[in-house]
C-alpha cells in the first residue's frame, strides 16, 4: 500500500474512478487493455532473534538488476503464466511448494508482508501487544499502524523474515514503511523511520535475502544504499517517480504500478503516455487493480 499522507485517500478516489471506468465491462475485456506475451489471462530498538544459519550458506544475496520484468499478485491463486524475472507474491498466503516451483521454471521469487501495520487476520497477528497498536488505516479494515520503535514488533519481523528464508523467498517487500509521514497516533520521527527501514534490511540481508524499498519516496535518497530495489504505487499519477533515479543509475530496479481507470483505458492515450514516460526512466511499469488480483494485467515491456 502507498502510505504517504493523504495515500488513503487517493487509493479511495482510485477505486471509484476504477468502477466508474470499468463500469457495464468485464474487467478484462473492458479495463485490461494487454499483457505479456505468455499471459492467458490477463519506543526501543530491542534486538531481534538471531537470523537461523542454513546448512549451506550462499556467499551473498540475489541482487536484482534495472531491466528485471515483474508481476505483482497478492490475492487469489497466482497465476503463474507470466514471462517475467520476478514475482512479487504474499508471505503468508503461497506455500513453500508453490514458491519452489515457481523457482523451478526460473523466476525469482519475492515475499509481501506488512511491516508496518498489523493485520487482524494474519496467524500472528495475536503476538502483538495493545501497545504495539495505533491508529487505524483509513479504508483498509482490520489493518493498524504499528510502534515501530517496539521491541516486539522488531522480534514479529524477524521472525517474518525467518518464515520467507524457510520458505524459499528471494526477497521481500516489507510494507507501510512510512508510518512517520501519517497519522499513526505515535509520535514516529523521519529518523525513527530510517532506523526501523535499516533495520528491516539489515535483518533480510542477514537470511540472505534480497530487499525492496516499499514507497517511503521522501528517503529514497537515504535509504537506497540500504535496499536492493524499489517498489512503488502511482508515481506517475502523482509525478513522484524522479527520486527514483538514485536507484536506477546503481543498476537497482524500480518496479513501479499504476491503479487509476484512465490507464486501464487507455483514456485520450493515457496508458501510452505512461509507457512512454517509463520507457524513459528505464522503471517496470504495470497497470493493475487496485486489489493486486488477477482481474486484469497489463505491462509496459514489449
Amino acid at each position: 500500500m502507498k502510505t504517504q499522507t493523504g495515500r488513503n485517500t487517493r487509493l479511495m478516489q482510485a477505486l471509484s474512478a476504477l468502477m466508474v471506468g470499468c463500469a457495464g465491462t468485464a474487467l478484462l475485456a473492458g479495463c485490461g487493455g494487454g499483457a505479456d506475451a505468455a499471459s492467458t489471462n490477463a519506543g526501543g530498538t530491542g534486538t531481534p532473534a538471531t537470523a537461523p544459519t542454513p546448512a549451506s550458506s550462499p556467499s551473498t544475496w540475489w541482487k536484482p538488476i534495472a531491466s528485471d520484468t515483474w508481476q505483482w499478485q497478492l490475492r487469489g491463486t497466482v497465476n503463474t503464466s507470466y514471462t517475467v524475472v520476478i514475482y512479487d507474491i504474499d508471505l503468508f498466503d503461497n506455500s513453500a511448494a508453490a514458491i519452489a516451483q515457481l523457482k523451478t521454471s526460473g523466476r525469482k521469487i519475492v515475499c509481501y508482508f506488512s511491516a508496518g501495520s498489523s493485520e487482524n487476520w494474519r496467524p500472528d497477528n495475536s503476538h502483538f501487544t495493545a501497545a504495539d497498536m495505533g491508529s487505524p488505516l483509513s479504508g483498509w479494515p482490520g489493518e493498524n499502524w504499528l510502534d515501530t520503535r517496539s521491541a516486539n514488533v522488531r522480534r514479529i519481523m524477524a521472525t517474518r523474515l525467518d518464515l520467507a528464508q524457510s520458505k524459499g523467498c528471494d526477497g521481500v517487500e516489507p510494507d507501510n514503511v512510512d508510518g512517520y509521514a501519517n497519522n499513526t497516533s505515535f509520535p514516529l520521527t523521519a529518523q525513527d523511520q530510517l532506523d526501523y527501514n535499516r533495520f528491516l534490511a539489515d535483518e533480510a540481508h542477514k537470511r540472505w535475502l534480497a530487499v525492496a524499498l516499499k514507497n517511503d519516496v521522501g528517503q529514497l535518497s537515504d535509504l537506497e544504499p540500504s535496499f536492493d530495489l524499489a517498489i512503488n504505487e502511482q508515481c506517475h499519477q502523482y509525478s513522484e517517480c524522479d527520486g527514483y533515479s538514485v536507484f536506477i543509475s546503481k543498476n537497482k530496479p524500480v518496479l513501479n504500478a499504476e491503479y487509476d481507470a484512465k490507464y486501464q483505458n487507455n483514456t485520450g492515450g493515457a496508458r501510452d503516455s505512461l509507457c512512454a514516460a517509463a520507457h524513459v526512466a528505464n522503471m517496470r511499469t504495470l497497470v493493475l487493480p487496485l486489489q493486486l488480483d488477477d482481474t486484469f494485467r497489463y505491462s509496459c515491456e514489449p
